[in-house]
């Protein structure tokens, strides 16, 4: 199987494999697209109760490929802007997919994670890092704004003072400290990466998935809300979950001391 960006499904899970190992899996316009495409028939396959990001090879994704922002210095100012405000259009598609869809988003993090890989990482709603993480958001040093996402998510994740100081200084931090941040969920050695997210993605994707889904729209929008129209929120988001079947599985499951066996119906 090739492509810049792989899609692998099994047991409920998709893995969305950024592949271009000898790059770092930086982005590139073509796994750009590939993202998008790939986002949007995970989005709407009911069969697919988890998704997790992962990077092939050492490392997650060390940002935008920066031969490509070299090309993209070649051209007048004018035409620089609007090459860039096209490509990231299209890339805020596939961002707004994985926040937005009802289902958890894991991502599993090796090596670097800088940039928009950095971005990757916060809007996940769970995150496993291995040991030798690295984590940076980059921009301010190649004279460029954040993008992806983390202008959002970081400043709601670690605070604002720290996420100013994350992005005007461009440091790397390893993942010790972003587990200190709450960028990452659980750090674990290299070698034991892929059983513990391999045992957290089966667990996720044997849940109540419909019920995650809104649990996940609910913390999203909860930034935004006032008290009572979050209030507001979680009674619909309560009653429709209570018209599932994982409910009435759940409820049963729970009198009857036994593992419940949701279906994410």
């Amino acid at each position: 199987m090739t492509g810049t960006v792989l899609l692998d499904v099994a047991n409920g899970i998709a893995r969305l494999t950024f592949n271009r190992p000898q790059q770092l899996n930086a982005l590139s316009e073509e796994l750009g697209r590939d993202l998008i495409a790939l986002t949007g028939r995970i989005e709407n396959d009911p069969a697919i109760r988890c998704v997790v990001l992962q990077g092939a090879g050492d490392h997650f994704c060390a940002g935008g490929d920066i031969t490509m922002f070299r090309e993209i210095a070649k051209k007048p100012a004018l035409e620089r802007q609007r090459t860039e405000r096209e490509f990231l259009h299209g890339i805020h598609v596939a961002i707004l997919s994985l926040v937005e869809m009802p289902k958890p988003v894991l991502a599993r993090v090796q090596g670097a994670a800088a940039g928009i890989g950095l971005s990757f990482v916060l809007l996940a709603d769970l995150a496993i890092a291995a040991d030798d993480a690295k984590f940076t958001l980059a921009y301010n040093q190649i004279g460029l704004s954040p993008d992806g996402s983390s202008s959002f998510f970081l400043p709601r994740t670690v605070g604002l003072k720290k996420a100013t100081e994350i992005a005007f200084l461009g440091e790397r931090f390893d993942a010790k400290t972003a587990l200190s941040l709450g960028i990452v969920n659980r750090v674990v050695p290299r070698a034991e990466l892929d059983t513990t997210v391999d045992a957290l993605a089966n667990k996720l994707a044997s849940g109540a998935t419909q019920a995650m889904g809104r649990t996940k729209a609910l913390f999203r929008r909860s930034a935004h809300a006032s008290l009572a129209d979050q209030l507001a929120a979680e009674v619909e988001a309560f009653a429709a979950s209570a018209a599932t079947d994982d409910f009435v599985e759940g409820a049963n499951a729970f009198l009857e001391k036994r593992p419940p066996r949701f279906r994410g119906k």
